[in-house]
């Protein structure tokens, strides 16, 4: 089965896991989702994310959840580039999420950064999704 948005079908995934208090969630695997995924294990807001082989060419990603004191610590997780309507920004235009708490995961030219590292590397591009 193809799917559209693979992206938004592994942010959904961890959305609701996080609500239905799951300790992981598993995703098919990719190269694209295995880089969001190192970004939010950067900034903190998963615990990890392993690849395992299912059988012979089908990998999957387990995703283990974090949770503070119970509560998720991902309150929000939305895809903001879709297929059908795609999001660019250049660093200068890049807003800040909740005031500098939450993060925006960006592709750009130098792989995937958040919006943090981004304002760093002085590099803009396709806004993958806000994380708070």
């Amino acid at each position: 089965m193809t799917m559209t948005d693979p992206i938004s079908d592994m942010l959904t995934r961890i959305r609701n896991g996080l609500r239905a208090g799951k300790s992981s969630v598993t995703a098919p695997a990719s190269k694209l989702r295995s880089n969001v995924l190192d970004v939010l294990k950067r900034e903190g807001f998963i615990r990890d994310f392993s690849e395992h082989v299912v059988r012979d060419g089908v990998k999957e990603i387990r995703i283990e959840l974090k949770y503070h004191d119970g509560a998720p610590v991902i309150r929000e997780i939305t895809r903001v580039s879709k297929p059908g309507r795609r999001v660019y920004s250049k660093i200068k235009d890049l807003s800040r999420v909740y005031n500098g708490l939450g993060i925006s995961i960006l592709s750009t030219p130098r792989g995937v950064l958040s919006d943090s590292e981004a304002r760093d590397a002085n590099v803009g591009g396709e806004v993958l999704c806000r994380v708070f």
